[in-house]
């Protein structure tokens, strides 16, 4: 198991990227660029569980820790996934410390949760290491809930209060939309609410963090307190070089 709750709770800086494609070969070619972390999106990704299991496996030779994004706060859901050895759950549209406490017990085992505890797992090595994973998984599993709507800011210090929740997750693009600035990264609204998840987790002893679209929103976000942190995606990428490489066949047809 990668562990990293410890390193993201000390706020140290960690750099991800966002996995969409469902694809294990996208995967451990990120894995092997040096990225701390990878986010594999079943949340709006192309892949499922049973892509999900190839990427992990693609990736389990590398120092990356494998996160996963599922598709709702649902116990089901993360029991499904945590079973596969992954080192922590995003989970989207938190909106209020309800919510986040239905997280938190959702990604631990009897007394701490609700999680099902079963031996034949990947996590555990399918039995060999049930009972050091068993002993350490609710406190070193990463939770991570996501701030994605006017909603939650408003709740902001309650969601960062709740125990077991490590970070607070913003999704840019849903809050500027939940804002009613579509899509503007830079507007008043954003970068104040930006500014109010950080705080919140200073005060809650939580990581900040979110996904960037480029270097300069990277700079911004860092000096705002940031550092959990993801940049593009693998679709992201392919699709912005293999426009680039039709753009070079243009200019010399």
């Amino acid at each position: 198991m990668k562990w990293i709750r410890e390193r993201a709770l000390s706020g140290e800086w960690m750099g991800g990227t966002f996995l969409n494609l469902g694809s294990s070969v996208t995967a451990e070619i990120a894995a092997k660029a040096g990225f701390d972390w990878l986010l594999f999106d079943l949340e709006h990704g192309m892949g499922d569980r049973h892509e999900l299991l190839n990427q992990l496996q693609a990736v389990e030779a590398t120092p990356a820790a494998p996160v996963v994004r599922i598709a709702w706060n649902d116990p089901v859901q993360f029991k499904r996934v945590l079973d596969l050895g992954v080192s922590g759950i995003m989970v989207p549209y938190v909106n209020s410390a309800e919510e986040a406490r239905r997280a938190a017990a959702a990604m631990r085992y009897p007394p701490a949760g609700v999680r099902g505890v079963a031996r034949l797992n990947r996590a555990c090595d399918f039995g060999p290491s049930f009972t050091e994973y068993f002993n350490k998984a609710n406190s070193q599993l990463l939770t991570i809930v996501q701030i994605e709507t006017k909603v939650a800011i408003e709740d902001l210090d309650g969601i960062a209060a709740v125990d077991g929740v490590d970070v607070l997750f913003v999704g840019p693009l849903d809050l500027s939309v939940s804002l009613g600035v579509p899509d503007q990264f830079d507007h008043a609204a954003e970068q104040e609410a930006l500014a109010k998840v950080v705080k919140a987790c200073r005060k809650a002893g939580k990581a900040a963090g979110i996904l960037v679209a480029s270097e300069e929103q990277l700079k911004q976000v860092k000096a705002l307190g940031f550092t959990f942190v993801a940049i593009g995606s693998d679709g992201g990428v392919l699709v912005r070089e293999m426009r680039a490489l039709v753009a070079v066949l243009g200019k010399n047809r």
